[in-house]
């Protein structure tokens, strides 16, 4: 089944969130999705212990090293029509290990120079991988905390050097929204939480649909796999 793996060499960079979102989003439709949470501040696994009674299909698998990821990686394999894979922010054995496993790696970039450099260093290991070992994983940004109303110079700046390098952009960001930071403090998902307490739910979770249904498009072992639901994804 297949395996998205998430990373940006540099912290802060909205990487944990694009996890949840596009996670929870998955399972809504249908998917089962685990998650393997080898981040060191453990953001998922908080999440999941605080709200496995509004989830239905998706696990998380904590304290994933680089010791024990490929077990934990083949075992959910046979369990899960998904796979994702939550990295620390910094460059590792882990990120290369992680990211050779990957048939789709998704990187979470926000409009600032050092979030582009850190996103810059996995795209650089992606091409290695490929120069010097002809393997050729399918890759992605995705923005991240983007303001609905505002472009900022920083972020056509990103936007800019990602075309000249010519790296995919996925049309859907993740915009900067409440919800997100709410399922984090509060627990729960996008659609567990009460729209008179949470601002503009209903394009939150417009959003993260959004941002599910544009990542399933990139990945063609999702696409012919005959993965359970998939054929009813539009």
């Amino acid at each position: 089944m297949p395996v998205i793996t998430f990373a940006n060499t540099k912290g802060g960079a909205g990487k944990t969130t694009a996890v949840l979102l596009l996670a929870t989003e998955l399972a809504r439709l249908g998917f089962r999705v685990s998650v393997l949470d080898a981040d060191p501040q453990h953001w998922i696994t908080r999440w999941y212990e605080t709200s496995q009674s509004a989830l239905g299909k998706l696990t998380v698998v904590p304290y994933v090293t680089m010791n024990s990821i490929d077990r934990q990686l083949t075992e959910e394999k046979t369990r899960a029509d998904f796979v994702l894979i939550d990295l620390p922010g910094s460059r590792s054995s882990l990120l290369a290990k992680a990211v050779g496993h990957a048939d789709y790696v998704l990187i979470p970039v926000q409009g600032s120079a050092m979030d582009a450099q850190g996103g810059a260093n996995v795209i650089e290991l992606l091409q290695y991988l490929e120069d010097k070992a002809d393997i050729r994983i399918r890759h992605s940004v995705v923005l991240t905390r983007v303001n609905s109303m505002v472009t900022t110079r920083a972020m056509n700046a990103v936007k800019d050097l990602l075309a000249a390098r010519r790296v995919h952009l996925l049309e859907t960001p993740i915009i900067e929204r409440s919800a997100f930071r709410d399922m984090f403090g509060c627990g729960g998902t996008l659609y567990s939480m009460d729209a008179r307490r949470v601002s503009n739910l209903d394009k939150a979770q417009e959003n993260a649909r959004a941002l599910a249904l544009e990542v399933l498009q990139q990945i063609p072992a999702a696409r012919h796999a005959g993965i359970p639901g998939l054929r009813n994804v539009a």
